[in-house]
């Protein structure tokens, strides 16, 4: 069967996607189980985070949200049986590819897909779902009364997190990238029929006359927000310019109230002397949102299951509403993941005909 990979080059820019045959393993280790594919996502691969591992791989397997039906069992699996619908992320040092036709993987990656949830939504949200609640309950630790800032908002990261905090009574403000996404975060309602938005205020970053931080301040009185969710930081007054409309660290630390909390998806963030003295008068503190180190421990097992059952449960509810494109077939996966890689889209569904 055929699988979609990651052609490493000498950079970053230099890798490719290729379409590539590759065998599924006949045998079932004893907590594995076989699955077959319905659909699946498409995310950026970062591929600095595989260079760091040294997984020593010059393919790396692309589309790892995936959902699907079990086709068999180990003989040690005791969460799933055949025909059980399942959704799950495959492991980051994973040798197969989510566009297969099947994939082999240990069950405790997967969680049971309610019966009213589809196979479009469940692949879609199940990643992006995670990453909201690693940032907003396991490092900012989210209570009612909050206020949120969510930074470009429109994402299909930021709606989930928009929808998840709205859920547990936060004020959420979100910046929007254009016009376009302005209307569509100010068109946010919790469920149809709604009047009341899930955003208290849309700040439109992609006009030069809006003030990011101005704004903030003028919504919390003052007194600046308790969490900030960034989707990157502008490091360079010259930058490319699908970065020039990202914040500066400053005007992050600046409207972040006394106690607040920033959670930064940065990677190469830097702080200055200046900066860390700012975060300490305010007593505020900063975390690294990586998603993948649920899979870096077997200690956080259980609270990564429990994570991933609750986002499946809201999605069935209509808690969260991921906002999602009309998925691709098979033969498009190669374009729609360049497209991804390059943020010329912000996400990909693959449908397995």
């Amino acid at each position: 069967m055929k699988g979609l990979y990651c052609k490493l080059g000498e950079t970053a820019a230099e890798a490719k996607f290729v379409i590539q045959e590759t065998n599924v393993p006949s045998a079932l280790g004893s907590n594995q189980v076989k699955v077959q594919v319905k659909a699946c996502a498409l995310s950026p691969l970062d591929i600095k985070l595989h260079e760091d591992l040294k997984f020593q791989r010059d393919l790396v397997p692309v589309g790892r949200e995936i959902v699907g039906i079990v086709h068999q069992v180990g003989p040690k699996v005791t969460f799933f049986q055949p025909d059980d619908e399942v959704v799950g992320i495959l492991p980051l040092d994973t040798a197969m590819s989510g566009l297969c036709d099947a994939v082999v993987i240990n069950e405790h990656h997967l969680v049971q897909k309610p019966e009213k949830l589809s196979w479009v939504e469940a692949a879609g949200a199940i990643r992006d779902g995670l990453r909201a609640y690693t940032a907003l309950h396991t490092l900012a630790r989210i209570a009612s009364g909050h206020t949120l800032l969510v930074l470009d908002g429109a994402s299909p990261f930021g709606v989930l997190a928009i929808q998840l905090a709205h859920y547990h009574g936060v004020k959420v403000l979100a910046s929007a990238l254009s016009s376009e996404d302005q209307k569509f975060l100010e068109q946010l309602r919790p469920s149809v029929g709604v009047r009341e938005s899930l955003v208290a205020r849309v700040i439109g970053v992609w006009d030069a006359k809006v003030d990011l931080v101005d704004s903030c301040l003028e919504e919390t009185g003052g007194l600046g927000v308790d969490i900030v969710i960034d989707s990157g930081v502008r490091l360079h007054e010259e930058e490319p310019e699908a970065r020039r409309l990202l914040p500066y660290k400053h005007d992050i630390i600046t409207l972040l109230g006394v106690g607040g909390h920033w959670v930064t998806t940065e990677q190469n963030l830097q702080l200055d002397p200046p900066d860390s003295r700012s975060l300490f008068l305010k007593a505020a503190s900063l975390s690294f949102l990586n998603e993948e180190v649920w899979g870096a421990s077997s200690a956080r097992q259980g609270r990564y299951l429990h994570i991933m059952k609750d986002i499946v449960e809201k999605l069935s509810t209509g808690t969260l509403r991921p906002q999602l494109e009309d998925p691709v077939p098979l033969f498009d996966a190669t374009v729609s993941m360049e497209m991804v890689q390059k943020k010329q889209v912000r996400k990909r569904l693959v449908i397995q005909l």
